[in-house]
């Protein structure tokens, strides 16, 4: 029987390892059963299951254009592809056809059915991004989508008559893709379609409320664009994001009280990133294996830190600052803190879920009152 692994526990100097004719998997819908996947590749050599996609193709009970979802697909075989892999196979179920440029294996059954959609229209839609991509040495390609659907999904669970949590989605945008095996790129414009395409159709569905929850610090500036578009688009709607979490007040407050790095410690595969892995799924990480790379060219007006500062953006080539792919302290990841840390970034979710209520249910009742020009 064929030994099948999950891609995103790797860390990235093990995907550089892997034998390019591995056999990997990128299932749409629920993760398959392992002991199924064997016969239908028929091969027993060692196999890679890459982390679902939920939601967008038609049956998967949240769709969007064909042609969005086709092409995101189609940027993550070529990820794959220009990394040199040279078996790459997408689950498909049964009826869906995503082109001949996709190669496919239909499932004989999917695990789950459909994703339900919340019944009460009135709830803020938590819709958690992360990402998969390398994380230094030590830490998994999966860091920042288990930690953001631990934060979405314990907003929901914190004030389950507010909100409620979609399923995470991991892929989002990395631009230094090429730099380090592992790490996958839909492309800023495809992942800006998707997601305007994602709000389109739950606005159809008639919510109003949307709150778009990111993982990975790649995602935030194209969040930014679609959360634009989708106000442009959809004025009665109160759709919003962040700058990842523990950005606001209350947030930096929780870093600066337990933190042990300096300036420029917590960035990516960093103390605190680690610490939330640790806490979250301790045995992913391999702490004796962390290097401190803290030797970000830094200016007044362009550093990097957590909440990344300076009056300057920009976006130098990541091998400039890292040779291990991390920005930050990993080596001071502990469990403990990543506790604490994890149960202020919830509160301070739970926060800006009231304030999206807030704000939705104050400008509608302004243009009730016929005080705007946005009446409808």
């Amino acid at each position: 029987m064929a030994d099948i692994f999950r891609f995103d526990e790797l860390t990235w100097p093990e995907v550089a390892a892997l034998p390019r004719e591995t056999p990997l998997l990128l299932p749409l819908g629920s993760q398959p059963d392992p002991e199924t996947l064997p016969a239908i590749l028929k091969t027993t050599q060692p196999a890679g299951l890459l982390p679902a996609i939920p939601f967008g193709w038609v049956g998967s009970g949240l769709e969007v254009r064909e042609q969005v979802f086709i092409v995101l697909v189609q940027n993550l075989v070529g990820n794959l592809l220009e990394d040199g892999f040279t078996s790459i196979h997408v689950l498909t179920p049964a009826g869906l056809d995503l082109g001949p440029g996709i190669p496919s294996i239909v499932l004989p059954r999917q695990a789950t059915g459909p994703l339900t959609v919340p019944a009460d229209r009135e709830k803020v839609i938590i819709l958690p991004i992360g990402h998969t991509e390398q994380h230094g040495y030590h830490a998994p390609l999966s860091t920042d989508t288990l930690i953001i659907e631990a934060i979405g999904r314990g907003t929901a669970q914190a004030v389950p008559e507010q909100a409620a949590c979609l399923p995470v989605f991991p892929y989002g945008v990395s631009t230094h893709r090429r730099s380090f095996p592992g790490t996958f790129n839909v492309g800023g414009r495809t992942f800006e379609d998707f997601w305007l395409a994602v709000v389109d159709t739950l606005v159809e569905g008639g919510f109003t409320r949307f709150y778009l929850m990111s993982g990975h610090g790649g995602n935030s500036s194209f969040l930014v664009n679609v959360v634009k578009y989708a106000g442009e688009k959809h004025p009665h709607i109160f759709c919003a994001t962040a700058f990842l979490y523990l950005s606001g007040p209350q947030g930096v407050a929780a870093l600066e009280a337990r933190r042990q790095s300096r300036l420029g410690g917590m960035g990516h595969a960093c103390e605190l990133e680690t610490s939330l892995i640790l806490h979250l799924r301790p045995a992913l990480i391999h702490l004796e294996r962390a290097v401190d790379e803290t030797n970000f060219i830094t200016t007044p007006n362009y550093y990097m830190d957590w909440i990344e500062g300076g009056a300057l953006t920009a976006n130098p080539p990541w091998e400039d600052d890292t040779r291990t792919g991390a920005y930050g302290a990993g080596s001071l990841g502990r469990g403990e803190k990543g506790e604490y840390w994890l149960k202020v970034a919830i509160e301070e979710k739970v926060e800006h879920v009231g304030e999206i209520h807030k704000q939705y249910r104050r400008r509608h009742e302004r243009r009730m009152r016929g005080d705007t020009k946005t009446t409808r």
